[in-house]
């Protein structure tokens, strides 16, 4: 059984202003209109042969997720979610997961770790890569993928190579209807060549060491000599054979995560782990506890494209280019301007007279970077960060499990907000101490409690809420409401909620 695990989360900073920690990278739309995280979906539903998907991903994405995943089809049960309580590392992600797998699905279970934010566009390719890994994995190796480097990367960690492994010996067997049961059982890896006398190909390579990212000078060395490939940060291996090594060569990670695993909901799904627990996990990435220090590793260096989308440059490659190299997507005018990369959402963007630049605008912020620059936009955030602005984390549109709203006017005096609420959906039953507001549908009909009244509020209707009553609005119908919300006092933060009841299970934030 193939068990894709897909971890989703991150902050995503290097893609700022379209990352940002409430919406990051993998919620990001391509081209096609698809999220990353959708295409990962995708490729692990492809893999998984009908066995469950595992999704490790952020307590406040939960809701996100599943709206993501609703799209593809998929009965939810067949989806399993762990829920963080908070940001950690990939090694207590991946060990919670095995442990989940373990007692939930089989001890045995192979698990295929993909994280959410890598671009991968040819699927045949990876599916045949990701049956490899696995007949390794079963075979007792911690499988990594490796990439082909196409230029010498210095943002990237890199694998040496080492012997090929070849396939495990095909079971002899001694009746013709035997024969044809292994000949079947191998008919998509190289032990069916290997029964009609032809030499099989490899499964993939021995790892002789993991390094860290290199300079420019030790990047190139690494390409020209053929023996290293990019670190894709993807992962194949036996729950039972993970948690075993793991006893090995990081027992206070395992220790940890058993700890943690132990006192998650023993509800089906979501599990949530308890916040005290997971953040005593030790905060290490799996390559650092696990894979560098495992004794059998192997790597099957990847026949698929890939792009983990790092960067504002590695956006931009993504996409062909005119003439003088731009590449643009919204409303652009580029006069006498040359290999910038444009994106525009809401309003025009000119460029006249540059070049080698990337111009994001998300119509609350705009990033001008040089595209040999853009791996410090990360710093823009930190100092986002630092100076407690709004637009390190947050959009103009914000993402609610009810819905979303867009902030129209943020003033000292008024907020200004439009709320869509999905169908079948209600906002907490709330009051806030320090301001009113005043709630206007635009589209549809919304059921609203003022206080003990409760009424329908129609199209083109108002309402107004005084400071300190409590009040809900709700969505009974089969399409969306929309409704502009006016808040007016002295404080608009969303800590101003003192909630009441809440379908979602939140504290703080609408």
């Amino acid at each position: 059984m193939l068990v894709p695990v897909i971890l989703s989360g991150g902050a995503g900073t290097r893609l700022w202003p379209v990352s940002r920690s409430a919406y990051p990278k993998p919620f990001m739309r391509m081209g096609d209109g698809q999220s990353l995280l959708g295409k990962t979906l995708a490729r692990a539903l492809a893999c998984a042969d009908g066995a469950p998907v595992l999704t490790v991903t952020g307590r406040d994405y939960y809701f996100l997720t599943r709206d993501e995943y609703a799209q593809a089809g998929v009965a939810l049960e067949r989806l399993p979610f762990l829920l963080e309580p908070a940001g950690r590392n990939t090694a207590p992600a991946v060990v919670l997961a095995a442990l989940h797998a373990r007692d939930h699905i089989a001890a045995d279970a192979t698990l295929l770790v993909l994280p959410a934010d890598h671009l991968i566009r040819d699927l045949d390719a990876f599916v045949a890569d990701a049956a490899r890994a696995a007949r390794l994995a079963r075979d007792g190796w911690l499988v990594t993928f490796g990439i082909r480097p196409t230029h010498p990367e210095t943002g990237f960690g890199y694998i040496r190579m080492g012997e090929a492994i070849a396939a495990p010996a095909p079971r002899r067997s001694r009746t013709l209807a035997d024969a044809a049961d292994a000949v079947q059982e191998c008919v998509d890896c190289s032990c069916a060549a290997e029964d009609r006398g032809a030499t099989p190909a490899p499964l993939g390579r021995a790892v002789r060491a993991f390094v860290e990212k290199p300079n420019t000078q030790t990047a190139e060395g690494y390409v020209a000599s053929g023996e290293y490939v990019w670190n894709s940060g993807m992962f194949c291996f036996r729950a039972d054979t993970l948690l075993e090594v793991a006893a090995q060569v990081c027992p206070d990670v395992l220790a940890a995560a058993q700890a943690c695993h132990a006192q998650a909901t023993s509800h089906d799904s979501p599990i949530e782990y308890a916040r005290e627990a997971f953040l005593a996990q030790p905060d290490i990435s799996i390559d650092y506890a696990i894979m560098e220090r495992a004794p059998r590793v192997a790597v099957v260096p990847a026949g698929f494209d890939w792009s983990d989308i790092g960067s504002w440059k590695a956006m931009s490659d993504l996409d062909a280019a005119d003439g003088e190299g731009n590449r643009v997507h919204g409303q652009a005018v580029v006069v006498e301007s040359a290999n910038c990369y444009i994106q525009a959402q809401g309003r025009v963007v000119a460029a006249v007279g540059v070049q080698d630049l990337v111009i994001v605008d998300t119509g609350d912020a705009v990033l001008v970077s040089h595209r040999e620059r853009a791996q410090a936009v990360k710093q823009v955030v930190e100092r986002l960060r630092a100076d407690n602005h709004a637009a390190a984390s947050v959009h103009q549109t914000v993402h609610r499990p009810w819905g979303s709203y867009t902030v129209l006017e943020d003033a000292a005096d008024c907020k200004v907000k439009r709320l869509t609420v999905k169908p079948g959906h209600v906002l907490s039953l709330q009051l806030h101490h320090r301001r009113s507001e005043h709630w206007t549908v635009v589209e549809g009909v919304a059921k609203v409690r003022i206080g003990e009244r409760e009424f329908m509020l129609n199209r083109n209707e108002s309402a107004y809420i005084p400071m300190h009553t409590v009040h809900r609005l709700e969505n009974p119908t089969d399409s969306d409401i929309h409704l502009i919300e006016v808040q007016c006092g002295d404080y608009f933060g969303e800590d101003d909620i003192e909630r009441l009841e809440d379908r979602y299970g939140r504290v703080a934030g609408k």
